[in-house]
């Protein structure tokens, strides 16, 4: 089948999602995400390219997709604006290019959200590639937790709720419910929310466009839910390591803090991210490259700007 470029006609109504994959020197997970949905008439698949140095669009290039390079890039959120202002189906799948979900596992997610209108985001259970459970379920940044995080707690008492954002409980993945919030690995969503949103907030370059979109989805007045009967493998974190994306990740806590917090919130979380970078600096695992990273991402919670690539 034919590519299709970002200037070709999308498919018409009856397609039940745009599946919007966001590339970034992903060439060698890309097509493994594109394969076992791009063949179903149900399911429009646009791909975006964030001015990768790897030209990934090649390796989809004879796939039945519509596909978008950008001129750089700007960024997640970016790139996944761009991607679904091209479709108009009438839900969004935000599908990470090393995650992967089958045909069938869509159908339930577009289900979940077709079964009650007051759902504007819908989660599936996420596996790592061995099938272990991922924890993909947070709650929103609280002070206790930084703190918590900032003094190691999260490792002495790693279910505990008030040490950590993310939840670790095995317990809780295993029932459908309504949560704060959930990766951005693979994340259905209205497309009647993102336009009365407008869309993720460009602003966060990576981290944080996640949480603040089911941030704002409950402000509107929308719910986000998990649907642990549906699963999507997640390879995670194959387009950078972790520890060159801290100061990205440090960039996010501060505008999400900045956007979201109010009274002594915002410099108390930023006092927290700073006690949490020199612990961990000191005394964390990870190695001289951890170690580097934790000194970039001081920099930027002292007001220097994050690198872009």
């Amino acid at each position: 089948m034919a590519q299709r470029d970002q200037q070709s006609p999308v498919p018409s109504d009856r397609v039940l999602a745009d599946v919007v994959i966001v590339s970034y020197r992903s060439r060698a997970e890309l097509r493994q995400a594109v394969e076992p949905i791009v063949s179903e008439p149900d399911f429009h698949v646009i791909v975006v390219d964030n001015a990768s140095p790897d030209a990934s669009l090649e390796v989809v290039s004879d796939l039945d997709v519509t596909s978008l390079q950008l001129p750089r890039n700007g960024g997640f959120a970016y790139g996944c604006n761009a991607g679904w202002r091209l479709g108009n189906a009438p839900h969004i799948l935000f599908l990470n290019p090393d995650a992967r979900i089958a045909p069938s596992s869509l159908r339930r997610l577009v289900a979940a959200l077709d079964g009650d209108d007051r759902i504007g985001v819908v989660a599936p259970r996420i596996e790592d590639e061995d099938g272990s459970l991922a924890f993909s379920l947070r709650n929103f940044p609280r002070l206790r937790s930084t703190y918590a995080r900032a003094f190691f707690l999260h490792r002495v008492f790693p279910e505990a709720s008030w040490a950590d954002d993310v939840i670790r409980d095995p317990t809780v993945y295993r029932s459908r419910h309504a949560v704060d919030w959930a990766s951005g690995a693979c994340l259905l969503v209205r497309r009647s929310l993102l336009e009365q949103i407008d869309g993720l907030d460009e602003g966060f370059f990576m981290y944080g466009e996640d949480i603040d979109l089911c941030r704002r989805a409950w402000s509107a007045g929308s719910s986000v839910r998990y649907e642990p009967g549906v699963v999507v493998r997640h390879a995670g974190g194959r387009s950078a390591p972790r520890t060159a994306l801290l100061p990205a990740l440090a960039a996010s806590q501060l505008r999400y803090a900045r956007k979201h917090g109010s009274g002594l919130f915002p410099p108390l979380q930023r006092f927290g991210l700073v006690l949490g970078s020199v612990t961990h600096l000191l005394v964390g695992r990870g190695g001289r490259p951890a170690r580097a990273g934790r000194l970039r991402a001081l920099g930027v919670l002292a007001g220097r700007k994050p690198p872009v690539n």
